[in-house]
Formats: C-alpha cells, sequence, structure tokens
C-alpha cells in the first residue's frame, strides 16, 4: 500500500471517481489506499459535489508551506495522549468542511470543531482566539451565534473569564431547538390556509407543508428524549 501524501495523479483519479459517482471505498480501492485517506481529502477540499484535483494539491502545498513557516523545526510541542499532529489537523479540517457543508458559517464551524476536538469540551475566548489564529472580533462574533444557535453554552471559569462549552446537554438542547423552529414554520404554514382560503390549492400545499413538518418535528423530538434517557442512564451506570 503507498504511503505518504496523495499525488496529483491520485486527486486525478479521485475527482473522476466523484464524476462516475463511485463511493469512496471503492475510488480507495482502485488508488490502494485507506478510505479514510480519500474520505478527509474530499472533505477537506470542497466536498463530494466541489471537489477539483487541481485546486485540492495547490490548497495542501499551500496549507503544507504556511505549518513550515508557522511551526520552526523542532519547536513544535509533542501532541497529547501520543496523537499524530498532522492527523489531527487533517481531521479537524475535514469536520470543518463537513460542517460547512451542512450549513455552518466557516468561522463558525472552525469554533465548533475547535470545542469538539478539545479534551476538556470547553475554551476561553482568548483560548479560541490563539488556537484558530484569529481575531477576537472573529471569535466573539462566532460564539455568539453558535449559542443563539443552541449549540454550545457558557460557564464561569476561573476569575471573570467565561469558557464556552460542548457536552451531551447541550446538543440535545440544540435537537430540541431545530425542532421548536419546525414547529413554527408549521404553525406559519397553518396561518397561510387560512388566509389563502382553505379550498384553494396554495392552502392545501400549506397545510400539506405543516403536516409533513409537524410529524417530522414530533418525531427529532421523541428521538432526542428518548437517546437523551438511555446515553444518561448508561453514563450513570456503575
Amino acid at each position: 500500500m503507498p504511503g505518504g501524501r496523495l499525488t496529483q495523479q491520485e486527486r486525478q483519479q479521485i475527482s473522476l471517481g466523484l464524476a462516475d459517482g463511485l463511493a469512496y471505498a471503492e475510488i480507495a480501492r482502485r488508488l490502494d489506499r485507506p478510505t479514510s485517506t480519500v474520505t478527509r481529502e474530499v472533505m477537506r477540499n470542497g466536498g463530494p459535489t466541489a471537489y477539483r484535483a487541481d485546486l485540492a494539491h495547490h490548497a495542501t502545498e499551500r496549507r503544507t508551506h504556511r505549518r513550515r513557516q508557522a511551526t520552526p523545526r523542532g519547536a513544535a510541542p509533542a501532541p497529547a495522549h501520543g496523537r499524530d499532529a498532522e492527523a489531527v489537523r487533517e481531521y479537524e479540517e475535514m469536520f470543518t468542511t463537513l460542517l460547512m457543508g451542512q450549513g455552518l458559517p466557516k468561522m463558525m464551524s472552525r469554533v465548533l470543531t475547535c470545542l469538539y476536538t478539545t479534551d476538556a469540551g470547553s475554551l476561553t475566548a482568548s483560548e479560541l482566539v490563539q488556537r484558530l489564529e484569529v481575531s477576537p472580533a472573529s471569535v466573539s462574533k462566532a460564539v455568539a451565534f453558535l449559542e443563539s444557535q443552541g449549540l454550545i453554552g457558557r460557564e464561569r471559569g476561573e476569575g471573570r473569564r467565561e469558557r464556552y462549552l460542548v457536552d451531551d446537554d447541550v446538543f440535545y438542547q440544540s435537537t430540541i431547538a431545530g425542532a421548536r423552529s419546525s414547529a413554527q414554520l408549521a404553525e406559519a404554514a397553518r396561518q397561510g390556509v387560512g388566509v389563502l382560503g382553505s379550498d384553494t390549492p396554495a392552502a392545501a400545499r400549506l397545510e400539506n407543508i405543516a403536516r409533513f413538518v409537524d410529524f417530522v418535528a414530533e418525531g427529532i423530538t421523541r428521538a432526542a428524549e428518548q437517546a437523551r434517557e438511555v446515553l444518561h442512564t448508561k453514563a450513570k451506570a456503575p
């Protein structure tokens, strides 16, 4: 099995495989590479619909060049728990790209990924600024958005510093908030039925939307509550 970084030719083969609708596992098999290598490569370079071999190759070269400039030889700290620092960076890039593909803005995706992959599960604003190498204003805007969406929480740390955190309950609250938002959409659709006239095609369409959204929102809420109960029970078991 070949090792090392992907070559430009291999990236061309990945691009062709995606165009042919091949699964990551099949593309990896043809390259004699691990499936995880192909998955990371695609997700950190635009995803399956936007992946371009030449752009991916140049982006990787730029990232490598920046890292060499930023980290003098012999100055890099030892990674925690014996982790492969390069593998961790690649994973964070892939996860960030995945969140962006789901509609989350880039900076918000970077902050959320940083919190998810931190052992403590929480960081201060200054720690986020240092880890992401961005301005305090960028972090402030990102955490405000994530908190408004129920994706992160905050707690008082040492002194007067606040820590932003992610945990199992925050994810539950985010899911419930999404279900409530869907319920509001269903209610708005039903209001339109009265405005447009209950016997009109437009009203029938809105009523169908409301029923569908209600059904999905109720299912999500029920599943989230069940999952929370099961997971918390397992966590407390001796």
